[in-house]
């Protein structure tokens, strides 16, 4: 082999150029043709090449010159499309599209009854042709003169004693005799009188034999002789009368091939098959009617299995793609397409398929943009990343805003197909944007389908800001009227909660799950539950992992004895043991002075008397520690403390997180129109952060009858210069204008004079309301997701 090949090399090294390679040998019957596979040197493509060796079979030069001239010459989508020839006195070289044999199939009998008659039609039609519109004589029809394309169709080659009755010079009467294997294919009266009889007798009468011994050898496997041909045991019935016609002795009784097609081409003819139908419509396609374009894909249909598969890819494909763009295919052509796409090769999509998606996804036509979105799973998976990235999403991206909702819908449920093709920075950026948009569509279904997808795409939005945006989305579906978005929300949070970190789950995500439980729909309380307990059972779990404490533990007190905790207390078993054992603690280890604003141990202090500050040590008489003291005793002895500020006391270094509850406000749905029924306090933020406005507090002191009266208490701290001689509780009365000491020496106590007093000013409350709104704008400024969603 090596060596042939070395040889065909020289031999087109000292010739003409020829720019095609030689590849392996095929094996084909008896022929005066040598069959190599080839490529094209100048793009690689396939081929295959028919070489004639001419010092070898000098005999049969003649033929194989007649068969170049005649494949120049002849075309007929039938017959062998040439590429390429070369002529020398040493070779003959014919360079075609990609062939092979028709006799192996016949062999293994590997063909089925339905593409056995198709290829037998399209034989007959080229022989038609021919006999009749060439007025030639081809007088080599057989399996070794067939070769199947690229695209599966049976194609007629063996041109090598093609004439015409017309020309003085025909090869065939001449040397006809030196076709390999003649006899065992000749006519009975070329048998008897030799090839000049031809002359005699129709032109078509040779031709309309050998497609007879044809028809038996593709239905049985194989022929050796002319006895053989009243076998017809495996020729379909339909096909009986007319094949002994074909093979009439008489030769001038002999139906031609043309009479034989038209026989199997009326109603009910052998001819008349969904395979045979389909292929002399498919190239009308575009032209069709929607009906009996429809019906012809119905017909495909039926005929896949039987349709060699090439024959869908190179003839059948390009057609429906033709009809998808031009024609006004439809989604019943696409979803053809898709079929057949799913049989090709990755580099075969690339080619045939891809393109033209790319330009549909362009198209402005509703209809096809539906089609495109609904098929798009099966083509997804061979659209190259770079491509969907780049060409396809600008486009699919115009869906999310179009006025059609059924558009607007399927681009949110086509993006659970085509997020894995899309890159981070798309996925996190542009994508998002456009679900915060349709997540407040006006249509209920979409604000819920686009709860579901984000559900579906969270573990591929980006880590730094996935539980923000998650957070805030599904707390606002939960405040959606529409129920199935509700639902949607609370089988989402439980489908991402290990998404969320356990702190998350215990401060925004269960604070907006609970008022689920109490849902007006049933559907929305059972799913409620079952996520509230999913993520209580995660809070558990990360509670009992915590150390009991983080505050670092207490010295030793001046007596030696550690300082009780609170609530530390085991003498007492009812629920207020604690804030008694508080008390006790506290007072025992109290010193110092401390003046007190009550005139004897009944009676409360006003409301306008600020607080002792801590960093006083006022001294308690030893009685005041007693133990046994009772809760009545001890509230009528001390005085009531309470801050100017309730939130003071928490207010040294705690962040603000108000900027983190976006979405998670109950004063804002944001549904559009559907929901503006329900609450009409929308804010324009997408995702719902809502401001908290304040609300009036209505929450009554346990030790007066009111909130502490500050502003009493600072009007008296300004009018402390002022004589004041009346109504002034006993022990307090002053001795002179402007002193603070006048009506006694000591102040009082508890009832008891101490040996000193001194002076105490509390500075008013600090306004909180600025400092909170400047956390929460900071806050808003450094996480810019809270107001995108």
């Amino acid at each position: 082999m090596d060596f042939l090949k070395s040889a065909v090399a020289s031999a087109i090294s000292k010739g003409p150029a020829f720019g095609y390679s030689f590849g392996d040998r095929v094996d084909i019957d008896e022929s005066i043709w040598t069959l190599h596979n080839g490529t094209k040197r100048e793009d690689g493509s396939r081929c295959s090449i028919f070489s004639f060796d001419v010092n070898a079979n000098k005999s049969r030069l003649p033929l194989a010159r007649n068969a170049l001239r005649k494949l120049r010459t002849l075309r007929h989508p039938g017959v062998v499309k040439v590429l390429d020839t070369v002529e020398t006195e040493s070779y003959i070289y014919i360079a075609t599209e990609r062939l092979s044999p028709l006799s192996w199939h016949v062999k293994r009998k590997s063909l089925t009854e339905e593409t056995t008659k198709w290829g037998l039609h399209n034989i007959a039609k080229t022989l038609k042709f021919i006999n009749n519109d060439a007025t030639s004589v081809h007088a080599c029809i057989r399996p070794a003169s067939i070769f199947f394309s690229e695209s599966g169709e049976w194609k007629l080659a063996g041109f090598d004693a093609l004439s015409s009755m017309k020309e003085d010079d025909a090869v065939l009467p001449t040397y006809g005799s030196l076709i390999p294997d003649s006899h065992r294919y000749m006519p009975p009266e070329i048998s008897k009188g030799g090839w000049e009889v031809m002359k005699q007798n129709p032109a078509h009468a040779v031709d309309a034999y050998n497609f007879g011994t044809l028809i038996f050898e593709v239905f049985n496997g194989s022929y050796g002789g002319s006895e053989q041909l009243g076998q017809m045991k495996s020729i379909p019935p339909s096909m009986h009368q007319a094949y002994k016609r074909l093979l009439n002795p008489n030769p001038k009784s002999r139906i031609s091939v043309g009479q034989f097609l038209d026989q199997g081409k009326r109603n009910g003819g052998f001819f008349q098959t969904p395979l045979i139908q389909v292929t002399d419509d498919i190239e009308n396609l575009g032209l069709k009617a929607e009906d009996e374009r429809n019906e012809l894909l119905g017909k495909l249909d039926d005929v896949a299995d039987d349709f060699p598969a090439d024959f869908f890819k190179m003839k059948v494909l390009p057609e429906l793609l033709k009809s998808v763009e031009f024609g006004g295919g439809g989604a019943k052509v696409f979803g053809t397409v898709m079929q057949i796409g799913a049989k090709l090769s990755e580099e075969e999509y690339e080619a045939q398929i891809t393109p033209v998606v790319v330009r549909l996804f362009a198209s402005p036509d509703r209809g096809i943009r539906v089609f495109l979105l609904n098929n798009l799973p099966m083509m997804i998976e061979h659209l190259p990343q770079k491509i969907v990235n780049d060409k396809m999403f600008p486009q699919m991206v115009t869906g999310f805003s179009d006025v059609a909702p059924l558009v607007r819908e399927e681009t949110v449920k086509a993006v659970l197909v085509i997020v894995p093709k899309l890159s981070d920075r798309i996925i996190n950026g542009e994508l998002l944007r456009h679900l915060a948009k349709t997540a407040n569509d006006e249509q209920p279904g979409i604000r819920t389908n686009t709860t579901i997808c984000l559900g579906k795409i969270a573990r591929n939005l980006g880590s730094n800001n996935r539980a923000k945006v998650l957070s805030a989305a599904f707390a606002r579906s939960l405040r959606d009227p529409f129920v199935h978005a509700r639902n949607a929300a609370l089988l989402a949070l439980g489908a991402t909660a290990d998404l969320f970190s356990e702190d998350d789950c215990a401060t925004k995500l269960l604070p907006v799950m609970v008022p689920s439980l109490v849902d007006k729909e049933k559907i929305i309380r059972d799913q409620a539950q079952k996520t509230v307990d999913l993520y209580i059972a995660r809070i558990r779990k990360y509670a009992a992992s915590m150390p009991d404490s983080v505050l670092p533990p207490t010295g030793p007190s001046a007596s030696g004895a550690t300082t009780p905790r609170m609530g530390a207390a085991s003498t007492e078993n009812s629920w207020t043991g604690w804030a008694i054992s508080s008390f006790t603690n506290k007072l025992t280890a109290a010193s110092g002075q401390m003046q007190s604003g009550v005139t004897n141990g009944s009676a409360q202090r006003p409301s306008s008397v600020p607080p002792v500050p801590t960093n006083s040590k006022p001294t308690v008489p030893a009685s005041a520690a007693r133990p046994g003291m009772t809760l009545a005793k001890s509230a009528a002895a001390i005085p009531s403390i309470k801050s100017p500020d309730p939130a003071a006391a928490f207010n040294d270094d705690t962040e603000d997180i108000s900027g983190d509850w976006g979405g998670f406000g109950d004063d804002d749905n944001g549904f559009g129109d559907a929901a503006s029924s329900v609450n009409t306090k929308d804010e324009e933020d997408p995702w719902g952060t809502p401001s908290i406005a304040p609300t009036t507090s209505t929450t009554k002191s346990f030790d007066d009858d009111g909130e502490p009266d500050f502003a009493g208490w600072l009007a008296a701290q300004n009018q402390a210069k002022k004589p004041v001689t009346k109504n002034l509780p006993k022990g307090l009365a002053k001795s002179g204008p402007g002193s603070s000491t006048a009506g006694t020496k000591k102040p009082i106590v508890g009832g008891r004079p101490t040996s000193t007093a001194k002076k105490v000013i509390i500075p008013p409350p600090k306004k909180e309301v600025k400092k909170e709104e400047a956390k929460s704008t900071e806050e808003e400024e450094e996480e810019g997701w809270g107001d995108a969603w």
